[in-house]
């Protein structure tokens, strides 16, 4: 039961988010920097809808004689085409977030961690294909790959999707302006820094 109430809220949170994309809104900035990273999802995305409309088509036109399945799988196609759409849209409308004092990392409506500046010990740009991980990573990756990495100084805390908590003390997350995130984000994280908090010198960039 508590995993189909999971379910239905993040369904619900992404029709909300298909709506925001349709009225050319976003979600959760206030006076935040928003950082996008679906840009390099969005051909993927429109050509699985694309995909899903075809075989609405095609399904429609093969059970006409069958009134019953046909409304039965016209509902499940077209239902299909908006899950898609509804996706990629959450992902449009729900950036990361520079705020003062925080960096909010997002992926669509299935993953929203904040993590207190003052707890990050070094920010580069890297650019990974995502791999196994270990105990205390966590992957926010689009099209599997990530494109910055944090180092935390100490754990935070993430919840799953179907709500198990995790302690996390390295973060890596895609941004379609890896560079511009981290360059904003040091500064800010220098300015969070409590007297007498050590922190890790930043690691030179990677090549992108």
């Amino acid at each position: 039961m508590r995993t189909a109430r999971v379910l239905v809220r993040h369904e619900l949170r992404m029709f909300v988010s298909l709506a925001l994309w349709v009225a050319r809104r976003r979600h959760g900035t206030g006076g935040g920097r928003a950082f996008g990273y679906a840009r390099g999802q969005g051909a993927v995305m429109f050509g699985l809808a694309f995909v899903c409309v075809v075989e609405t088509v095609t399904m429609s036109v093969l059970l006409r004689g069958f009134p019953v399945a046909h409304g039965v799988v016209f509902v499940l196609d077209v239902y299909a085409v908006l899950f898609v759409v509804a996706l990629h849209a959450a992902n449009v409308v729900r950036p990361h977030v520079l705020d003062t004092g925080s960096l909010r990392i997002r992926r669509a409506v299935h993953v929203d961690l904040r993590i207190p500046l003052e707890r990050v010990a070094s920010v580069r740009h890297e650019l990974r294909c995502v791999r196994e991980r270990a105990d205390g990573e966590l992957d926010v990756d689009m099209g599997a790959q990530t494109s910055v990495t944090l180092e935390l100084t100490e754990p935070v805390h993430h919840l799953t999707f179907l709500g198990r908590r995790r302690e996390v003390s390295l973060v890596r997350f895609h941004a379609d302006d890896a560079d511009a995130l981290v360059q904003a984000l040091r500064p800010a994280i220098r300015q969070a820094i409590r007297p007498g908090q050590s922190v890790r010198s930043p690691l030179p960039d990677r090549p992108g």
